[in-house]
């Protein structure tokens, strides 16, 4: 009997040394297995499809959840509310008008260009429905890269939102002469080469398409193209297959989100956060949305009081400005408990959760057309994701050595990239294999393969080159520190600087100019500026300069600063140095070169003093 007693007790007392120890040295283990084998299973099951002859893809989901729960709310908009019924017969009718009066076929591309709006969910479902995938386009696309994104994809076929055909002035001609058939939701329309959708819809029938239309094999077909802004300028379109929807389907899932929660979406549907992650995993739960034509930083928390949202999507910049906004007695009495989206600075993070509560910001990391994602399933404030050596054993990242000077990564005398240390950042490169694939763009193979290295650790490799500068702590917690290259964010998108040079060079006094990103204090990414040497015999003129940018760039990519040079420091490839002028920043009174600030009520480019930079970093100054 003592022997048996003796034996439970080291029993015991190893089982809380082991207890000990693993909270001491590993104090997120049991976290981080569940929630890898959460996301293992699921990605289990999406390798299953291989061993069938059909997948069943996020659409079906849907049509699925139609059936289930017809009557339960799927989208609030507006005030109104849209049951999975409503968008699944609205869509139907959809599906019956692209067959019969456009004249789709299985296979073709459609173009979409529409806010934030049910109907842009009934023409995406509809035209999937038909067996056609869909290129959703910026609503803020200028008509040079409106024509450049139907080269890309191959769209014979554009559909426009109502409160958007004024956007086609001066490209509509172009289209039609490229025998683009151009449709829009109206019941009629002014530009009779404009034909109308919502007039044919009402007579048409909500009966289900035939299945066999939208019916796939594989779950590496093409399903949408979203376009993002890179390195080669105009924008690209990141091929969407059916496996990365299904995956940004299980995003919310993947942290806890139940069919009994309400998300709140204000950001654009044509980016893939909203339309993958927050439609799509919307879908998936058999939830309810929110969706918000346009974020409203005063309109934000009444919304969510409202509606009861539980759940809200963000980037970095919104929290900024509901942190900005006045304080109120009512601040923390709402039922949010989680957000979840990406770009959240340490500062701002604090002082959202101090100022609204206890509610879990859950940091995503990954590009639209890239092959690996972070997860911050911990809540670590100031970090995108969290890793360890399961994670690292399923998907094959590095960080390597980046010289920012010569903008390429550090080489041995192997000609083989170099890993950091620990704690140390490093250019962030994820392996492609047939676990983590990468499908690229649509259109030029060049795009595809630019954004590949190979050769990187052992001959015959291939990495995705993500263009972000990264560092892992001790603790596998990964931090976002830069972005490399010519891409910069500002306002929640990328900026391609190449595309912004073109636009510029077009000024006839600019003879030279140099675009990139510069931190400003207070603000998420970088903001655009442009040194640029003014052409002989010619002199700097700001009100031409702002009536071009207005007129040419969207908002985001308009340069709120420009510097005046005598000359353009080049490196040793003759490309244009960032560095140091990214290095300089903005400050005038460190700055030599004449300096100007964009200013919207002047209508100009106006010379930025010593007072303007202090009301910047005040905050008094919008940017």
């Amino acid at each position: 009997m003592t022997l048996s007693l003796g034996w439970l007790s080291a029993l015991a007392a190893g089982f809380i040394s082991v207890h000990v120890l693993q909270t001491l040295y590993f104090p997120y283990f049991w976290r981080d297995l569940l929630f890898l084998l959460k996301v293992i299973r699921y990605g289990v099951k999406l390798e299953m499809f291989k061993l069938t002859s059909s997948v069943f893809t996020v659409l079906d989901r849907f049509i699925q959840q139609a059936q289930r729960i017809p009557n339960k709310p799927f989208v609030i908009y507006d005030g109104s509310v849209y049951t999975y019924r409503d968008i699944e017969t609205r869509s139907n009718r959809l599906a019956h008008v692209f067959l019969e009066r456009v004249k789709l076929k299985k296979g073709d591309c459609v173009a979409l260009i529409m806010s934030n709006e049910p109907d842009f969910l009934c023409v995406w479902f509809g035209l999937a429905k038909v067996g056609c995938s869909t290129a959703f386009l910026n609503t803020n696309i200028k008509p040079k890269s409106l024509l450049h994104c139907f080269n890309s994809c191959g769209a014979k076929t554009l559909i426009v939102g109502s409160d958007l055909v004024e956007s086609l002035d001066g490209v509509l001609s172009s289209l039609l002469e490229d025998d683009i058939q151009v449709w829009t939701m109206k019941n009629q329309s002014e530009h009779t080469q404009v034909q109308t959708l919502l007039d044919k819809i009402d007579v048409a029938s909500d009966q289900p398409v035939p299945a066999v239309l939208r019916s796939c094999t594989s779950l590496k077909s093409p399903t949408l193209y979203i376009f993002t802004s890179g390195t080669t300028g105009l924008p690209k379109a990141a091929v969407i297959t059916h496996l990365q929807s299904l995956k940004a389907a299980a995003g919310f899932w993947a942290f806890g989100v139940t069919e009994d929660d309400v998300m709140y979406i204000p950001l654009p549907l044509y980016h893939s956060a909203a339309s993958l992650i927050g439609i799509g995993g919307t879908i998936y739960l058999g939830a309810t949305c929110v969706l918000k034509k346009k974020f409203s930083a005063s309109q934000f928390w009444n919304d969510c009081r409202k509606h009861n949202v539980t759940v809200f999507q963000y980037i970095g910049e919104l929290c900024r400005y509901l942190c900005n906004q006045p304080k109120t007695e009512v601040d923390k009495v709402h039922k949010v408990r989680i957000g979840v989206g990406n770009g959240l600075r340490q500062d701002v993070w604090r002082e959202f959760l101090n100022r609204f509560g206890n509610i879990k910001m859950c940091e995503v990391y990954g590009s639209t057309e890239g092959n690996l994602v972070f997860m911050n399933h911990i809540g670590k404030i100031g970090t995108v994701g969290r890793s360890n050596f399961i994670y690292r054993l399923l998907f094959k990242y590095d960080l390597v050595k980046y010289d920012m000077v010569k903008d390429e990564p550090v080489k041995d005398q192997h000609g083989f990239c170099q890993q950091v240390k620990r704690g140390e950042t490093g250019l962030l490169l994820s392996k492609v294999s047939a676990l983590t694939p990468f499908f690229g763009y649509a259109g030029s193979k060049q795009l595809t393969e630019k954004k590949l290295l190979r050769n990187v650790f052992v001959k015959g490799d291939a990495y995705f080159n993500t263009g972000d500068l990264m560092a892992e702590d001790q603790e596998g917690f990964i931090c976002f520190r830069d972005r490399v290259g010519d891409t910069f964010r500002w306002k929640g998108e990328n900026v391609a600087t190449t595309e912004v040079t073109e636009i510029l060079g077009l000024v006839d006094f600019i003879q030279e100019v140099n675009v990139y990103g510069v931190a400003v204090p207070g603000h998420e990414g970088r903001a655009g500026m442009a040194a640029m040497i003014v052409r002989p015999g010619l002199t700097f003129n700001g009100q031409k300069l702002f009536e071009h940018v207005m007129k040419d760039l969207p908002p985001y990519a308009r340069p709120l600063f420009v510097r005046l040079q005598e000359f353009m420091e080049m490196t040793s490839t003759f490309k244009q140095q960032k560095f140091k002028l990214v290095q300089s920043g903005i400050n005038p009174l460190t700055v030599a070169d004449p300096l100007y600030v964009l200013d919207y009520q002047q209508k100009s480019y106006i010379p930025l003093t010593d007072s303007i930079y202090q009301s910047i970093l005040a905050g008094e100054r919008k940017l």
